[in-house]
């Protein structure tokens, strides 16, 4: 379903589509997972209501997700869902504001709630050849703020890691520091033993290759090489950062250290599903929601 279709969906045809994504065998009770539930069809019940024969609660669809006791109709999140999965470098809250027409607030509570729900640990170490790489992320200061615009290491914004697993999955942490023991420790927590290592000339990466039985490459963009005839290179790595960059220079212009974990999870689910088609990026994405709750109180835990 493409993301135009999901805007001219009803209530209740977006109630049932979400439940033919989470329940495709029939409703299953989010409070003790029983299967042994009955859709109750009185006049005096609300549309979508189900009640579970071993418990005796009732539920709906979008109990135990992050959909549960939102004010927001449920075609508008889907809608929204649809939009953050096909935008490639992700589509700011004000846009979301404008085109279903809410409050700035509900819109920038909706995409973080998307971007909770696209959260997820990928099964297993990433395997193979691993690009890894550091970068700096947070967009430019405000004019008028008197604080000067410094790249690299001189630099007021978040440092941030990724490790691209080549014809893979990313994974991206945001990170304290740049030194060798952050760095190291990010890619002995995410990369199998058995993997081969890829950086830049970077200090911090050094004496790790002796940790991985394809051992260490590297490149020097310090002297302008940026690829080896043997393929060792970073652009892949670099690829998505650069994604990532144009997201917020375009559309976010400026990330806070407090939520750019959520922004790089977003970035992240796009590029690891990025061999699928948008409406099945959707899906999958929709998939995630079961299990999740994000509360205003509690919008960086």
């Amino acid at each position: 379903m493409k993301p135009s279709e999901y805007c001219r969906l009803t209530d209740d045809q977006a109630r049932q589509h979400l439940e033919s994504i989470r329940w495709p065998e029939g409703p299953i009770c989010p409070h003790c997972g029983s299967v042994n539930a009955i859709k109750l069809q009185g006049k005096a019940t609300r549309p979508g209501v189900c009640k579970c024969r071993d418990c005796r609660k009732q539920f709906t669809v979008t109990v135990g997700t992050i959909f549960e006791r939102s004010h927001v109709p449920l075609q508008n999140w889907l809608y929204a869902f649809a939009r953050m999965c096909a935008s490639k470098k992700g589509i700011s809250a004000k846009q979301l504001e404008r085109e279903l027409e809410v409050t700035y607030k509900t819109a920038w509570f909706m995409c973080h709630r998307i971007r909770h729900a696209m959260q997820g640990e990928l099964s297993g170490p990433l395997v193979g050849t691993v690009e890894v790489d550091e970068t700096y992320v947070g967009g430019k200061p405000r004019k008028g703020t008197g604080i000067k615009h410094k790249r690299g290491r001189g630099t007021s914004k978040v440092p941030v890691v990724a490790l691209v697993e080549r014809n893979g999955n990313v994974r991206t942490r945001v990170i304290c520091d740049v030194t060798g023991k952050t760095l190291k420790s990010a890619i002995r927590t995410n990369v199998h033993s058995s993997a081969t290592i890829m950086t830049d000339e970077h200090r911090g990466y050094l004496g790790i290759g002796g940790e991985f039985s394809g051992g260490h490459r590297t490149v020097c963009h310090g002297t302008g090489e940026y690829a080896k005839p043997d393929g060792t290179n970073t652009n892949t790595v670099e690829s998505f950062f650069a994604l990532i960059k144009r997201g917020v220079y375009g559309n976010f212009h400026h990330v806070s250290r407090k939520h750019l974990q959520r922004y790089c999870d977003e970035f992240s689910f796009r590029w690891n599903q990025r061999k699928v088609t948008d409406g099945e990026r959707t899906l999958a994405a929709l998939r995630s929601t079961e299990g999740k709750r994000l509360m205003y109180r509690m919008p960086a835990a």
